[in-house]
């Protein structure tokens, strides 16, 4: 049974209410996202609320704004914010992306997701996992859409993690809507394993990305590497 808190070095997660615990994907991509000096970012679908408040532990002078759309995790992110040291920095809202994007009129410097990603296919009974989890109710398309129209055109990062396949589909949909690849990471188990996960940031600029630099959370004798301990010695308690 996971742990109803995860702590971190800086302020508590907790997540009994939440249908996905704090995860490596959201702590790698809390750590790695950036723009060179944000001032309003932008989390979508933000579940425990443990990304935003990594950048705003990590970006001192960010307003943060975060996107949950599942009422159980967006009542328990709210009490997670407000017992952080950054209450006053960093809002959330209830609703979908979709909705959010048609109504805000802001624009955000960075904006960060850890999106769902399975199709309409092996669901559980869990309404509440499914979707968190499915991207029925947050196509990639939609997810696209808004992000367009609200990442800032000049200097707008958006920062993704997604398994390769899903980054594949998704930076289809980004290309066709300008949006191109600049910083691309791969994230392992181990340097002979297979790649898990990839991190994209995606912006109006047109670049060219190159080989992915490879991100391995454990060497071959299942040890933390230094790239990753690095990586997230300021938020990981076991760093």
């Amino acid at each position: 049974m996971a742990n109803n808190y995860f702590q971190f070095k800086q302020f508590t997660i907790y997540q009994d209410q939440c249908a996905m615990k704090v995860s490596t994907d959201a702590a790698v991509l809390g750590a790695l996202a950036h723009q060179s000096q944000p001032n309003n970012i932008l989390d979508i679908g933000c579940g425990t609320g443990v990304i935003a408040l990594m950048l705003a532990q990590r970006f001192k002078k960010a307003q943060i704004k975060a996107l949950e759309i599942d009422a159980k995790a967006f009542i328990q992110a709210d009490q997670n914010i407000k017992t952080s040291p950054w209450s006053d920095r960093v809002n959330i809202e209830q609703g979908s992306f979709q909705d959010f994007s048609k109504s805000e009129i802001g624009k955000f410097e960075l904006i960060v997701s850890n999106p769902p990603y399975y199709t309409n296919h092996n669901k559980s009974k869990n309404d509440q996992r499914n979707l968190a989890l499915h991207n029925d109710q947050l196509p990639f398309g939609d997810l696209i859409k808004g992000v367009i129209r609200l990442l800032d055109p000049q200097k707008g990062q958006f920062w993704v993690i997604l398994p390769p396949n899903q980054m594949k589909e998704l930076e289809k949909i980004a290309v066709f809507f300008n949006l191109s690849p600049e910083k691309f990471y791969a994230l392992k188990d181990r340097s002979s394993t297979k790649i898990l996960r990839h991190i994209k940031s995606y912006s109006f600029n047109k670049s060219s990305v190159k080989d992915p630099i490879t991100i391995c959370i454990k060497d071959e004798n299942f040890n933390y590497t230094p790239e990753y301990k690095s990586l997230l010695k300021d938020f990981l308690m076991i760093f």
